[in-house]
């Protein structure tokens, strides 16, 4: 047991996590959460008790070595974040470098992320398609979008509710305000909800309201 084990948890609803999951979470010697406090929500339900210390991005470069100790000492190390898998828009991606680099064993369990839903129900081609995450806030997000403007696969893109519409309005001034869209949010939870258009219809439905959880917005590739 002597690894690291990355283990993905439910982006809302908590029956959406995988037995292993809730297996490896209690026989885990340590837990590194993004954020104690939304992982002690899921602990809780489920009664484990294991230890838990917070791992973010504030903290995780200095965090590396120790981390890398406790696991080669013997104990197994289980990462989670908020919600979701770990490394896909959240902390991850260095303890997994450092740990390949060290020799040391990692495991992923596969589980909930919110992309591939929000992709599947927005009824726009998945066969192919391009995982943006988050656009950069300012330097070279014109720069990105316009060369995204000309790809052919789908894109997905995560977004926060007060960038919602400044997003919608950049989509569709780069892309065209015809462009196929849909915004998931909330899924898996009591209020979620898709709502399907061309982007200048999504800007319209959007402007005006109060917008709540964390988005999915799925856009149609560029077709010659």
């Amino acid at each position: 047991m002597s690894k690291l084990f990355l283990v993905p948890t439910p982006i809302g609803n908590l029956e959406d996590v995988t037995l292993r999951a809730v297996r490896i979470l209690r026989e885990a010697d340590l837990i590194l959460a993004e954020d104690t406090r939304k992982s002690s929500i899921l602990l809780k339900h489920y009664g484990i008790t294991g230890k838990m210390i917070p791992h973010h991005a504030f903290n995780e470069h200095k965090m590396l070595q120790s981390v890398i100790e406790r696991i080669r000492s013997g104990s197994a190390v289980a990462l989670v974040s908020d919600a979701g898998t770990p490394g896909i828009s959240d902390p991850g991606f260095l303890l997994v470098r450092e740990c390949i680099r060290e020799g040391i064993e990692v495991e992923c369990l596969p589980g909930p992320t919110a992309f591939i839903p929000a992709l599947v129900c927005s009824g726009l081609a998945s066969d192919r398609f391009l995982f943006e995450g988050f656009l950069p806030h300012k330097k070279g997000r014109q720069t990105r979008l316009k060369e995204l403007a000309e790809v052919e696969e789908t894109l997905v893109f995560y977004e926060s509710p007060h960038r919602l519409i400044r997003t919608l309005e950049q989509l569709a001034e780069y892309f065209g305000t015809g462009r196929r869209a849909a915004v998931s949010r909330e899924l898996t939870k009591i209020h979620e909800e898709t709502v399907r258009g061309t982007l200048g219809e999504l800007v319209l439905y959007y402007t005006g309201k109060t917008i709540r959880g964390e988005i999915v917005i799925v856009v149609e590739g560029f077709s010659k």
